[in-house]
């Protein structure tokens, strides 16, 4: 059973067993949408919500030295999204009514995690390792502000020779 196939059937599972679940992302942490029953639409836009969410969360538990990130959960008035790390470069996020009891969602989320994340993980592992950068290749260029070309409603540029001077406090 491929991927796709394996994570569509586990996601189908979870809404009977969960009926509270409005609504799943399957996301990649690069925040590339990879499955979903939500409009298009909004899955896109929740699916890169999801890895940003993600990534604030993954820094904020390493800031803190407190363990792996485990979850992120957003309340909201009509009910709340949960976010759970799905294998090394996925993200499950759920969309929850109001009722929805939180320890046991967070329970049946880890149990599709760990039967579908590894193939999940399998299955996108590929087409995320970084390519080898060629150690002797030049490095990029930038363009300096000050050579970049001005538009026409544009103000003109300061004088360089003033200074910059610090405002009294």
């Amino acid at each position: 059973m491929n991927a796709e196939t394996m994570m569509g059937t586990e996601l189908r599972g979870l809404r009977r067993r969960r009926p509270e679940i409005a609504g799943t992302v399957v996301a990649g942490t690069d925040g590339l949408l990879i499955s979903s029953d939500l409009p298009t639409t909004d899955a896109t836009h929740l699916a890169a919500l999801a890895a940003a969410s993600f990534g604030l969360g993954h820094r904020m538990a390493a800031t803190v030295r407190q363990g792996e990130f485990h979850e992120s959960v957003i309340r909201t008035a009509a009910g709340c999204v949960v976010t759970y790390p799905a294998g090394r470069d996925a993200l499950l996020t759920l969309v929850a009514d109001p009722g929805a009891d939180l320890t046991a969602l967070r329970e049946e989320a880890r149990g599709v995690v760990r039967r579908a994340g590894p193939a999940l993980a399998a299955c996108r592992r590929p087409t995320l390792l970084p390519q080898q950068a060629d150690p002797h290749a030049p490095l990029a260029v930038r363009t300096p502000m000050a050579t970049m070309p001005t538009m026409p409603n544009q103000r003109p540029r300061r004088d360089p020779s003033t200074t910059w001077r610090r405002p009294p406090i």
